[in-house]
């Protein structure tokens, strides 16, 4: 059986924080900037608050059948709560969207590629 990618993305809002939470977030935005996002094991938080409280974790996960893309996004969200309150941010509107990149469509020159092989 091959090995299936799964990029997962949780976004919610930061909800209730104190001058001091919300003065640690700007003075850390830079290392979390959505131009330095990326999707990791481990999870990538990005925010820009000077816009919105709006924030986004991306995640990046395997398994083996395109059932696992659920087990995959609950633990991404899972992981995304815990940083959250570990770190003793409030938030809401907590949602994740996964894609399975097995069945994402190629891009120009990837199908250039496949047709040349």
């Amino acid at each position: 059986m091959t090995t299936r990618t799964f990029r997962i993305m949780v976004r919610g809002v930061f909800d209730g924080l104190s001058a001091e939470q919300h003065a640690e977030l700007l003075a850390r935005a830079a290392e979390h900037d959505v131009l330095r996002a990326a999707f990791t094991p481990e999870g990538h938080l990005s925010y820009d608050l000077t816009a919105r409280a709006a924030f986004t974790f991306r995640f990046l996960d395997s398994g083996e059948a395109e059932e696992d893309i659920l087990a995959a996004s609950e633990r991404a969200e899972q992981a995304a709560r815990d940083w959250l309150a570990e770190h003793g941010y409030g938030y809401r509107n907590l949602r994740s969207q996964a894609e399975d990149l097995s069945q994402a469509p190629l891009g120009k020159r990837q199908r250039r590629a496949a047709n040349a092989g």
